[in-house]
């Protein structure tokens, strides 16, 4: 019985052994279930490869090459996506102090446009490394000092004529002349012209970004300066003759000349208005202001304006400098308008369609 017992202890013993292994198989399967959910976490986790993928190109490097020569001058490195055409330069003006940012010329081909400060870097990016050219643009001056410098000699100008200094005119034929109410009328109108340009450029027009060229600044003064002193100096002298119809022409030029610059201002203040609030989806649109009804009619009013103020100032003093510089402005501001008319036709089609640029019958 003994004996016949014993086999059976295996047979026994096997069992718990069995039951060992079904443990053993169940917590393996636990042990791989919980490997499994981590591995499936850790799959999420890897999930935006792209992003990693991105990380590597976390900076570029800028290849700056004169636009001549097409020689290596520096290259811009550890440039960040969001860095603009302006950072850009800042960083090549430390490496390359003599060229100062507003003078630097960048372009991505060497016969294309020059690329935009506000331009993102990113966007420009074929690769890791960006080839720019580089074009030295000579001294800079900012638009507001450009504006002021260009505005503010015709005002001191066509005062030191109004005063009759003596090293201009004779103080004897002077003195002996009668000065004609226009000729005061004349100085009113003009300096009033020429204040609103400079409050305008300090408190209403918001300049776009850069700069212009030193020289552009020096043209645009003996233009307007030189011109302030020839018509001066036939208004102001003391043999000037009066218009040919007397009072009748000077007041309905002077009220027609006010009134082009009453419309001019409230036009600045419109597209002004336009651009402080970010709304350019549109074009302006008329408000309840009569000076701002010429939106229905034309793209550019601004230029319609100024030019009626130098027709009626023409009409008003009867002079050839006046008629002369009246007529080179219309051609120059015809010129502009159609520029931006351009412009508008591309943003604003439907609206600015059946829009003259700057004469309101020519459509």
């Amino acid at each position: 019985m003994h004996q016949r017992q014993k086999p059976s202890t295996p047979e026994h013993r096997s069992d718990p052994a069995a039951d060992g292994g079904a443990l053993s198989m169940s917590h393996n399967d636990s042990r791989s279930l919980l490997n499994f959910s981590q591995l499936m976490l850790s799959a999420g986790q890897i999930k935006p490869s792209p992003a990693l993928k991105h990380s590597k190109i976390t900076y570029f490097e800028v290849e700056i090459l004169d636009v001549q020569s097409k020689k290596q001058i520096c290259i811009v490195d550890k440039v960040p996506p969001a860095f603009t055409i302006l950072d850009v330069k800042h960083k090549f003006h430390k490496a390359c102090p003599q060229w100062y940012p507003s003078r630097v010329g960048l372009q991505l081909e060497r016969n294309g446009p020059f690329l935009k400060d506000s331009i993102n870097i990113q966007s420009l990016a074929v690769s890791s490394i960006i080839t720019l050219y580089f074009t030295d643009l000579g001294q800079q001056v900012g638009w507001t000092t450009f504006f002021l410098t260009e505005y503010t000699g015709p005002l001191l100008i066509y005062l030191l004529f109004y005063i009759r200094l003596s090293t201009i005119y004779d103080q004897v034929e002077s003195r002996k002349n009668f000065r004609h109410p226009v000729v005061h009328l004349a100085c009113f109108c003009h300096c009033l012209h020429y204040i609103r340009h400079l409050l305008e450029t300090l408190f209403v027009h918001k300049f776009s970004e850069g700069h212009t060229p030193l020289k552009n600044m020096i043209k645009g003064c003996a233009f307007y300066w030189g011109f302030t002193s020839w018509i001066a100096y036939y208004i102001n002298h003391p043999r000037y003759t009066p218009p040919s119809f007397g009072h009748r022409q000077v007041s309905y030029a002077a009220l027609a000349f006010l009134m082009c610059e009453a419309g001019n201002h409230f036009i600045n203040v419109a597209l002004a208005h336009q651009t402080n609030s970010g709304n350019k989806t549109c074009f302006p649109s008329p408000t309840y202001n009569p000076f701002t009804w010429l939106f229905l009619l034309v793209s550019c009013p601004n230029y319609t304006y100024e030019a009626g103020s130098w027709i009626s100032f023409t009409v008003m003093t009867q002079t050839l400098p006046v008629g002369i510089f009246a007529f080179l402005m219309v051609i120059q501001m015809s010129l502009w308008a159609q520029r931006k008319h351009k412009l508008y036709l591309k943003r604003f089609y439907p609206e600015v369609r059946r829009k003259a640029a700057m004469i309101p019958i020519i459509f």
